[in-house]
């Protein structure tokens, strides 16, 4: 089966080295990879050249944030399936085999989710990541857990869906998983350690930079979907996952 991968680069050279050899040491036979970078100034452009060997598209121009740069690199994919990887971030090697194995033995899922690790700047792993129970519903509600690094989907699902939404700032994963899932995609679950979520204090999550604009997109994916906005009813409904989760934490529920 093949695979397309798209990387998103802006100005994280630091990390990117490693993000794209995790990826073309893979070790994958038919893969096809896509970096993006509307304009790094800091030496990744350079170093994303030094790759070219690799990488089947390379598109260098401006564009209005992670997901219309993400829109741009998955128009460019042909791949059975599909996943994407931030500059920062890496996946574990063999990840894209056990990944073509799920889908190849499991035909009728149309996204998979793996574990992986949370790291920090030095690649040394902070929290052990396993992915659970994605549906529309704890999406919304915040009783799931993913890895968008470990998570991959068959393209026709992808092309099923609205792809990613230009205007959304933080949230574009979710916003992307749970538009496919609500259209109907089956998500299922491998048990196995794919990627590595690398947190520092420049990455959106770990500068919580963008924590305002994260709520309001939530609030309007929730408005999406359901086509109203949010009700006192419905915090209680996120109160009863959240409490579910802390027992779980615990170890009182699987």
């Amino acid at each position: 089966m093949k695979i397309s991968i798209v990387t998103l680069s802006f100005n994280q050279c630091a990390f990117l080295r490693e993000a794209l050899e995790s990826v073309l040491l893979q070790g994958y036979p038919d893969l096809e990879y896509i970096v993006i970078d509307p304009g790094s100034t800091d030496g990744s452009r350079e170093l994303i050249q030094s790759y070219a060997s690799g990488i089947q598209h390379m598109v260098f121009e401006p564009d209005k944030g992670a997901s219309d740069g993400l829109r741009k690199g998955f128009a460019l994919a042909t791949g059975d399936i599909c996943g994407f990887l931030n500059s920062d971030d890496l996946l574990e090697p063999g990840s894209l085999q056990h990944i073509a194995d799920f889908f190849q033995s499991h035909p009728d899922y149309d996204i998979v989710m793996g574990n992986g690790y949370i790291v920090d700047v030095e690649n040394k792993p902070v929290r052990h990541v396993r992915s659970r129970k994605f549906t529309v519903d704890r999406y919304l509600y915040g009783g799931t857990q993913f890895l968008q690094q470990s998570t991959f989907f068959r393209r026709k699902a992808y092309l099923n869906s609205p792809g990613f939404n230009p205007i959304t700032r933080t949230c574009w994963d979710g916003e992307l998983f749970v538009t496919m899932a609500h259209r109907g995609a089956k998500v299922g679950y491998i048990d196995a350690d794919l990627s590595r979520f690398r947190v520092h204090s420049q990455s959106i999550t770990g500068s919580q930079r963008l924590q305002k604009l994260y709520f309001q997109d939530k609030k309007r994916v929730f408005r999406d979907i359901r086509g109203r906005d949010w009700r006192a009813t419905d915090k209680l409904r996120q109160l009863l996952y959240r409490g579910e989760a802390a027992l779980r934490r615990v170890g009182i529920v699987r």
